[in-house]
């Protein structure tokens, strides 16, 4: 048998389907046999009609397969294919309903109306002139794409890369290719370095060319910054530049490339695309955006701290003792928080949980009002504002809603607040402080006016921020931000087992396990898919029974990784099934392998800013409407809910979440969590990531796993030092006689 393979035929089941890397498992029929294929492609709809070029491959676990290596779309000629096809989401406010209305009225020329005869379209029942426009225009697209992939897989780009090449530059696609494909990298979400330099090899760029070393270079600042370092030292930065760029060649005894690399880093820097200090002995490599942005947090700081704020201080005492007597129970370090956010242009407020975090900003706020000043309270994320809202009594936006962020065609995304357009607030207090990276400080710092206070509050111990930066903690060790550390926990507190477990893991001691009527359990299980079948029982029926919770809203499953029988993507397949499993009163649609079902609980990955949903918020599929192939997603709001509107093919956006990562649990509070800790996520089994899941719970607590993984992950404290500066640029800034942490 040859190895290379042509086939022919329908795309009968997708077995697996990865949205990010658009990476397909699924069973093709043709007229001579069913085959597996396995590549990169585009979304795609079962039933639609491929022909495939590839090779034989036998996977050790799987068997034979078809790798694809070439592929086309073809049109279908059946009424059963063209049924399939119009149903695909491929074509906009077309569902399964609406495919079988235009199957039925047209049949077998229905593309022929939809290219030739488009006026015809509004004979059939529910399509007006607009819509009909909007099909028709959706489907001259999709043409496009189709062509734009067939002539760009000689150039060997994905599928998927071609799609994304033609959202982002349309029909000059193929022109912005030749002219320099590194830009693609730098230009275009999903398409890396690699990707851009496999397709300028075989356009025949040479392997040193500045473009190629400049690329390299942005690249690997780049993957830096998505790891969380703000800058890299030189040494490594070149050392990682010269793996990708001559990997698998000869020694260069001569020097030659890094000459090459060096004199493209001299060009970076004096176009000041780059920057460069000496920190600690080695010298720094900054990206220009974080460059600014960490000088630009320490400028603001200094700012703040050095302003001078305008004080009636027997006003303030006054209402201070006002507060005090009407909170009735706060800790010495709670009314130290209260004298010194008076006193100072910035001041952070830290604690573990129980410490009281949030009934002192509820004093601050109520000091503050009593006072007269303009309070604006703000969260990294949706689902914190929502949780500071719903503890305080008082609104919290997300910092992105507070800064006003917005688009326009001549700037594209940018913050409406900043220095020349200031908040209109006498203090500004941001709750899971934590959660903040370096750009996003550095765009709320310089949107607060000269009298204006910022207040912080988090806990350091919490995973770092998912952006570029380390700031919570990088305020906290330059010992130059006035701090008060909420240490004392409170005896309601005290009675939560989530809550003594949580500072006993914090330091380095094995939790307490089940003791009787308190709220943190272990249960003790090795089999992966004992633990995955126990989490579903758990959910559907076990924990409902204990308490008043509901299986879908108040119960989250949080694990470490994706993969793995307990990891996120199988748990969340199980779970649909257990907890909302199909039914003819439920519709749903298939997207790739995942499918979305009316009342299924999905996350938002990727910010959307035109409809203001972001990365990580949660809601419920409300409406599926199959005639237009619409989904209705309502997400709880600070003052209620807001239903948003997707098209089948905007699915990519959104995930099952019935069991979400620790990183995306980040800013929640859930009554419920449930968290598997087993020695398969061996990679992921640190102190921080266990505190931070732990610690999302707000009334029940059930690990699920061994104690050999509880003990691997308590005692694994080495957290990933990230390359920042922040705190000593701030150590530079001249001594606070305020800090409150021991470091006077």
């Amino acid at each position: 048998m040859t190895n290379e393979v042509t086939r022919e035929g329908v795309l009968e089941r997708i077995t697996y389907y990865n949205e990010d890397s658009l990476y397909l498992v699924g069973k093709l029929r043709s007229s001579r046999d069913i085959v597996t294929i396995v590549g990169n492609l585009p979304p795609l709809g079962e039933g639609e009609t491929l022909r495939i070029k590839g090779e034989w491959k036998v996977h050790p676990r799987y068997g034979q397969q078809v790798e694809v290596k070439n592929w086309e779309r073809i049109i279908p000629t059946t009424e059963e294919g063209l049924r399939k096809f119009l149903a695909s989401g491929l074509l906009k406010g077309v569902g399964p309903v609406m495919a079988e209305r235009l199957v039925q009225h047209f049949g077998d020329k229905v593309l022929e109306v939809i290219e030739n005869t488009p006026q015809r379209l509004c004979e059939v029942e529910g399509i007006g002139e607009k819509k009909a426009g909007d099909l028709v225009k959706s489907y001259r697209e999709h043409q496009e794409v189709k062509n734009l992939m067939i002539y760009l897989q000689e150039y060997g780009v994905s599928p998927s890369m071609a799609v994304r090449l033609y959202k982002h530059y349309g029909e000059r696609a193929v022109e912005q290719l030749k002219e320099d494909p590194y830009r693609l990298a730098e230009e275009v979400y999903g398409i890396g370095f690699k990707t851009a330099d496999r397709v300028a090899m075989q356009l025949g760029m040479p392997p040193d060319s500045n473009q190629r070393i400049r690329a390299a270079i942005n690249y690997v600042l780049n993957s830096a910054a998505e790891e969380g370092h703000v800058y890299l030292p030189e040494k490594e930065l070149k050392e990682k530049v010269e793996e990708i760029l001559f990997s698998g060649e000869k020694p260069d005894d001569s020097g030659t490339r890094k000459e090459q690399i060096d004199r493209q880093l001299v060009s970076l820097e004096e176009a000041r695309e780059i920057f460069k200090e000496e920190i600690q002995g080695e010298t720094a490599v900054y990206r220009a955006p974080f460059f600014y942005g960490e000088t630009g947090v320490t400028r603001n700081l200094r700012e703040l701290m050095t302003r001078q704020q305008k004080m009636d201080r027997a006003r303030e005492e006054e209402a201070l003792q006002e507060v005090i007597r009407e909170q009735g129970h706060l800790s010495r370090e709670q009314v130290d928080a209260l004298h010194y956010a008076l006193q100072e242009g910035v001041l952070l407020v830290t604690g573990g949980p129980g410490t009281g975090k949030t009934t002192t900003i509820k004093a601050m706020i109520s000091l503050f009002k009593k006072l007269g000043k303009r309070v604006n309270l703000a969260a990294p994320t949706g689902r914190a504002a929502k949780r500071i809202t719903e503890a305080t009594g008082e609104e919290a936006r997300t910092l992105h809603r507070l800064l006003e962020y917005t688009f326009s065609e001549e700037k594209g995304f940018y913050f409406q607040r900043n220095d020349e357009k200031p908040l209109p607030a006498d203090v500004v207090i941001v709750d899971e402080f934590s959660m903040v990276d370096l750009l996003l400080m550095f765009h709320l710092t310089k949107a607060l006016a000269p009298q204006t206070r910022l207040i912080a509050v988090g806990d350091p111990d919490q995973l770092p921020s998912v952006g570029a930066g380390n700031v919570l903690r990088d305020l906290v060790e330059s010992r130059k931000i006035p701090r008060v550390n909420l240490e004392s926990i409170f005896r309601q507190a005290r009675e939560s087992m989530i809550v003594v477990n949580a500072h006993r893991i914090n330091q380095g001691q094995f939790p307490r396990l089940n003791i009787k009527d308190k709220d943190f359990y272990f249960i003790d299980q090795e089999d992966q898919e004992k633990i995955a079948s126990m989490v579903a029982y758990l959910c559907q029926k076990k924990i409902p029974q204990y308490g008043p919770y509901h299986p879908v809203e108040d119960i989250q499953v949080i694990t470490p990784m994706r993969r793995t029988a307990v990891g996120v993507d199988n748990l969340n397949t199980l779970l649909q099934e257990t907890l909302n499993p199909p039914d003819n009163s439920k519709p749903q649609v298939k997207r790739g392998a995942t499918i979305y079902r009316l009342g299924d609980k999905v996350m938002q990955v990727k910010n959307n800013y035109q409809k203001e949903v972001y990365n990580g918020d949660t809601g419920r599929i409300t409406s599926l409407d199959l005639v237009e192939g619409e989904i209705t997603v309502t997400y709880p709001e600070v003052d209620g809910s807001r239903a948003l509107v997707y098209q089948i093919n905007e699915l990519e956006e959104l995930v099952l979440s019935y069991a979400v990562s620790v990183h995306k649990s980040q800013g929640s509070e859930y009554p419920v969590v449930i968290l598997p800790v087993v020695t398969q996520h061996y990679v992921l089994l640190q102190r921080n990531l266990l505190y931070t899941g732990i610690t999302r719970a707000r009334k029940l607590a059930v690990l699920i796993g061994t104690k050999k993984a509880l003990g691997i992950a308590i005692n694994n404290q080495k957290v990933r030092q990230r390359y920042t500066n922040l705190a000593g640029r701030l150590s530079l800034v001249e001594r606070n006689p305020h800090d409150l942490d021991g470091q006077k």
